[in-house]
């Protein structure tokens, strides 16, 4: 059986479910979803899990994962936080975050190549760590932020908003950077085989190190955008983040597995697509008990279609090792030379 038609299929799932879900909340809507201000909001909203998806692209290309984002997203805004309610300059809590960011990656990865402790049992105790620091550092209340805070989630450059050139700067980094540099090149050879990589010269432990803190300044960074949106630090800010990050960077093409993915166009059309489909619900106002329901359908069709993928890819591959005398015709039957 020709399998190849069907991968064609999963590798462009997340384009084709895009322009199904935008069909579908169109017609429902009666042309308010296409409204021009409604798709920039959807662009303003989709930067913040967009970001931080972006940084779990980078974990995920390796075969790692990164459960703590969403903790990390909150103990870094309530770091810069406090600094700006107590008075302190915006510049300078925002750069507090930023490196709080930097150090949460630096230590999810300490305790993954130093020790060889797998990164899912690391990121999981980083999750409670954080997310306890946090609590314990607003005093479990919320935090509202002055109005310069939200001025800069509001402003625009160019007619463009603040947090969708945040976002853009990143993906462009982050997507030269996979793509143009040798340090790129090395991500994917770690995520398809770690020991082959290490044969051939690669510092794996030095590529896992530097992903894993990439991952938490996108956390940190995700968490700054989101607080210009929302002027407060809340309790739950950025609970259960890392799911929507791992399915976005999933559904945007990029395997559970390692090896394979994209930030552009994979992962930001991925966070997009979330991003849509939950304010479709809401021009439909859709019972809010639903868009749970709606969000975990969205991570499980995006593992399904990843698990597919990689099982067609397996058995392509294992039809390329042919015993001697046989060759494969166009259609990927055996037929003897």
């Amino acid at each position: 059986m020709n399998r190849k038609p069907l991968l064609v299929l999963l590798n462009n799932s997340p384009i084709i479910l895009f322009a199904i879900v935008v069909v579908v909340f169109s017609v429902q809507s009666g042309g308010k979803f296409l409204d021009p201000q409604n798709l920039l909001n959807i662009l303003v909203q989709s930067s913040g899990i967009g970001i931080v998806a972006i940084g779990m692209t980078f974990v995920l290309l390796t075969a790692g994962v990164d459960l703590s984002v969403g903790s990390v997203m909150f103990v870094a805004v309530a770091v810069g936080g406090k600094l700006i309610f107590n008075d302190q300059p915006v510049w300078l809590g925002f750069a507090a975050a930023a490196g709080v960011g930097l150090i949460a990656g630096a230590l999810n990865a300490f305790f993954i190549t130093r020790f060889k402790i797998v990164a899912f049992i690391v990121t999981l105790a980083m999750l409670f760590v954080a997310r306890g620091f946090g609590l314990w550092l607003t005093n479990t209340r919320a935090m509202n932020m002055p109005d310069a805070v939200t001025e800069i989630g509001a402003a625009k450059i160019i007619g463009v908003p603040v947090p969708v050139i945040i976002f853009g700067l990143i993906c462009l980094a982050a997507h030269l950077l996979l793509t143009r540099t040798p340090f790129g090149r090395q991500i994917y050879a770690v995520g398809n085989d770690p020991e082959i990589a290490r044969k051939a010269g690669i510092g794996v432990g030095k590529i896992l190190f530097v992903v894993y803190v990439i991952c938490g300044f996108c956390a940190a960074m995700s968490g700054l955008v989101s607080l210009t949106q929302t002027g407060a630090v809340s309790p739950t800010f950025g609970d259960k983040k890392e799911f929507l990050a791992i399915a976005a960077a999933v559904l945007g093409g990029t395997s559970l597995f390692g090896g394979r993915g994209s930030v552009f166009p994979g992962t930001v059309l991925g966070a997009i697509l979330i991003q849509t489909v939950e304010n479709g619900l809401v021009i439909l106002n859709a019972d809010p008990y639903i868009y749970p329901l709606v969000t975990s359908s969205i991570i499980f069709i995006a593992v399904l279609v990843d698990s597919l993928r990689s099982n067609i890819l397996q058995k392509l591959g294992r039809r390329l090792i042919r015993p001697m005398g046989v060759r494969a015709d166009p259609a990927g039957d055996r037929v003897s030379s």
